[in-house]
Order: structure tokens, then C-alpha cells, then sequence
């Protein structure tokens, strides 16, 4: 069920936002956003919304994360610092396109 919904999810806000980067649509059909949210909110984790992750924080919007990733223009071979780790799916993002990441959170 969530495969195809995550495949929907790309179709719908990664390509119909205008993303083009090959890496980028590859990574986000790959990521099961669902295991970054709350298990209450699972169902919603391929919806075209930001959902909360407590401490005040969201998992960021499909189509911001995608157009995020996209303007850094990687190769797969940089080291890349991400501050405020928040749920991790963008972090797990930027791995899956293999970047090497290193992330720091202040909710620990």
C-alpha cells in the first residue's frame, strides 16, 4: 500500500512541481517517508502536506524537500551538513542519493 502511494506522491509533488533531477525522483520513489512520522499519522505520509513530528516541528512538505535537494545540484560524491535533523527523512533523502551526511539536532 505505501509503495504505491509513495510512488503517487512523486508523480503528484516531485515531477508536477517541475523537479528534474534524475537523483532526486529516484531517491524520494526509494525513502518510505511513512517511517519518519508519527504511526498515527502514517496514513497521511504521502499526502501533499508538512505533518507534525513534536518538539514544534514538521516533516517538510514533499515538493520542498524535492525542490530543496534539486537546487543543490549534487553529484552523489559531496559531504553534506544538515542542521536540525528534525524527523531525518531529508537527511535519509541525501543518503539514498549517496551523499554522505552528517546532521545535527538540537532535540535529542
Amino acid at each position: 500500500m505505501f509503495s504505491s502511494l509513495r510512488q503517487q506522491m512523486v508523480e503528484k509533488y516531485v515531477i508536477g512541481a517541475g523537479v528534474t533531477d534524475c537523483k532526486v525522483i529516484e531517491a524520494m520513489r526509494r525513502v518510505p517517508r511513512h517511517l519518519f512520522v508519527d504511526a498515527a499519522l502514517q496514513y497521511r505520509a504521502y499526502s501533499g502536506t508538512s505533518l507534525p513530528i513534536g518538539f514544534k516541528q514538521t516533516i517538510s512538505h514533499p515538493t520542498t524537500v524535492a525542490q530543496m535537494t534539486s537546487a543543490l545540484e549534487l553529484r552523489g560524491t559531496e559531504k553534506v551538513l544538515e542542521i536540525g535533523t528534525g524527523s531525518g527523512y531529508q537527511a535519509a533523502v541525501l543518503a539514498e542519493m549517496g551523499v554522505k551526511v552528517f546532521t545535527i539536532e538540537e532535540f535529542c
